[in-house]
């Protein structure tokens, strides 16, 4: 197989791709290379879901087909290689030149109007559509209305599309050829290493760790790329050229999921939507965060190892991770380091990290081991569940101006343990309210070794002020950051007190939005 050819299976069919700059999007090869024009560009930064298309992919030892939506405007074509695309385009082929269940619901409950977000929004729902066909199970109204978060419609409204989405599993069902479709992807793995070039620009695709980190090495000024929702707006919106990217998408080691020795270990490539699956399981007190952040179509392409590379003072992920003492593995030619995850950021945009090194795993511990020591080896088991006993509370929440697929003003993370009626240990920490993603030191110091009561907490307020001096921005002020951040604190005290704790359900402003979302779980 020709190592510079990118292979596509595209709407069932193979095809190949050479002669486009590395940084070619999906969407632009769709419309302008295949004429493949119903997937429409709106915002050109996988907001608003008019791109909207399917990928199915193998994984794991046994190759098992998996589908997700994903945003065609913010993927890069050669991260495509040896993948299936599926677009609007495919729905009547597949339905024998009639229409998709998915389509002829959307015309039977008028859901498209002016119709350009409507290719979207059906593909979201195609996706959701084999999914509950390979589960046996029609999805809960909030799932359907999960599915939808990453599609915005300016003109129809929401209603009739919803009803769509019910409306699409009462028409007589067409079943996806998911073992015609996995034989074909069979045909297009490759041996080789893909290592597209075009006019000096280079994408290479390695298989292996070791092999990564020797390109690192070679290449330093190398851009390296995982699931492309962020760098991807670097080349639309900010038209910067990047001449070498490295693609983190193929090494089988970087995709490692697995609980062991106390601790959950997330490698680099793991998606944002499997790694939140596996948080929200261990620490069931994420699921909301995890439902606010981003959209499907974006979790699905992006990884939780890019987010923490970023190193985004905003980035939603980092406080929670923080706040239950996760730990960073970097690596490079030069072995394996480890690191708490709060010492990785150092200032703004500037991390603890060499220019021949990249993020191998996140670990974060489970419950029984959060906020005890971590131990440096990281090889080492963590401390007994019997070395920290006591109560441990956990919470996290974000405030935005939207609910769904927006950027928070501020995010916040607490994570108490409270013993013998006085808080053990503390750990607070803030997105949103400085340069990089930072604990609360003063306000830890005024909460540990006291009571959980209003007076304790009334300190902690108090000491939460001299924690962080917050900017004004477009989404928030700083005194409204200050506010709030406190405000938060409060309200994981309401929660969490010993006396009257109030549940969850009577702290939140969409409280029955939230309580439908976690039915999804």
């Amino acid at each position: 197989m020709d190592s510079h050819m990118i292979r596509i299976l595209l709407n069932g069919e193979a095809v190949e791709a050479a002669g486009l700059p590395p940084t070619t999007s999906l969407l632009t090869w769709l419309r302008t290379q295949r004429g493949l024009t119903g997937s429409k560009e709106g915002c050109a930064e996988g907001d608003c879901g008019a791109c909207t298309v399917v990928v199915g992919e193998l994984r794991g030892a046994a190759q098992a087909l998996h589908l997700a939506s994903v945003n065609a405007c913010i993927q890069f074509l050669p991260a495509l290689d040896g993948k299936a695309v599926f677009t609007v385009e495919y729905l009547r082929a597949q339905a024998g030149g009639a229409l998709h269940p998915v389509q002829q619901a959307m015309v039977d409950c008028h859901g498209s109007q002016c119709g350009f977000c409507t290719p979207g929004f059906v593909m979201s729902l195609w996706d959701l559509y084999n999914d509950c066909a390979q589960r046996a199970a029609r999805p809960a109204a909030a799932e359907l209305r999960s599915a939808l978060t990453g599609n915005l419609c300016r003109c129809t409204g929401y209603r009739p599309i919803l009803e769509a989405g019910e409306r699409m599993f009462e028409l007589p069902a067409v079943a996806l050829e998911r073992a015609a479709i996995r034989h074909a992807l069979l045909a297009l793995q490759r041996e080789d290493v893909l290592d597209y070039r075009h006019a000096g620009r280079h994408f290479i695709a390695p298989r292996s760790v070791e092999a990564l980190a020797a390109l690192r090495a070679a290449r330093p000024q190398a851009v390296l790329l995982a699931g492309c929702t962020d760098i991807g707006l670097w080349v639309n919106k900010q038209l910067r050229e990047l001449d070498d990217i490295l693609y983190l998408g193929r090494i089988e080691a970087l995709h490692t999921l697995a609980e062991h020795d106390g601790w959950l270990h997330i490698g680099a490539a793991v998606t944002l939507t499997e790694a939140f699956a596996a948080l929200s399981r261990a620490w069931p007190e994420l699921a909301e965060l995890w439902e606010r952040f981003a959209s499907p179509p974006v979790r699905n392409a992006g990884t939780l190892g890019g987010n923490i590379a970023n190193g985004s003072p905003i980035g939603d992920s980092m406080p929670a991770l923080i706040a239950l003492g996760a730990r960073i593995v970097l690596r490079s030619v030069r072995g394996a380091r480890e690191l708490a995850l709060e010492d990785f950021y150092l200032d703004y945009m500037k991390k603890d990290l060499a220019a021949d090194e990249f993020v191998d795993t996140l670990r974060v511990p489970l419950r029984q081991a959060a906020l005890a020591a971590a131990p440096q080896d990281p090889q080492a088991a963590p401390p007994p569940a019997a070395s920290a006993p006591g109560e441990l509370h956990f919470r996290s929440w974000k405030l935005s101006k939207r609910f769904d697929s927006d950027i928070s003003a501020v995010c916040a993370a607490f994570a108490i343990r409270v013993r013998d009626g006085l808080i053990a240990e503390a750990r607070v920490a803030f997105g949103g309210m400085a340069a990089t993603p930072r604990r609360a030191p003063r306000t830890e110091a005024a909460l540990t070794g006291q009571p959980w009561d209003a007076a304790t907490l009334a300190r902690a307020r108090a000491a939460l002020a001299a924690d962080y001096t917050p900017l004004d921005d477009l989404r928030a002020s700083a005194a409204y950051r200050q506010r709030a951040a406190a405000n938060l604190l409060q309200r994981f005290h309401l929660e969490t007190r010993p006396e009257a704790p109030l549940p969850a359900q009577q702290t939140r402003t969409f409280a029955g939005v939230a309580d439908d979302r976690e039915a999804i779980r």
